[in-house]
């Protein structure tokens, strides 16, 4: 990805913050939760916990007729 920033300068030039474009704002969102979405994932696949096959949670969900 490839960001544009401005930066917004103090009076002795010091970087004091960043302005994106919205589509560049958006794209970093995406990509921020994209990563926190795979680190859970990783977390998830290591614990211990069972987890339940997608099959069985659509044949429970269309039994309660949620689906």
């Amino acid at each position: 990805m490839k960001l544009q920033p401005q930066y917004v300068v103090d009076n002795q030039g010091n970087r004091q913050g960043v302005l994106l474009s919205i589509q560049e704002y958006q794209r970093l969102l995406e990509a921020l939760e994209d990563q926190l979405d795979a680190t859970n994932l990783d977390e998830a696949a290591g614990s211990e916990h069972d987890f339940v096959p997608y099959e069985r949670v659509r044949e429970n969900l269309r039994h309660e007729g949620k689906l």
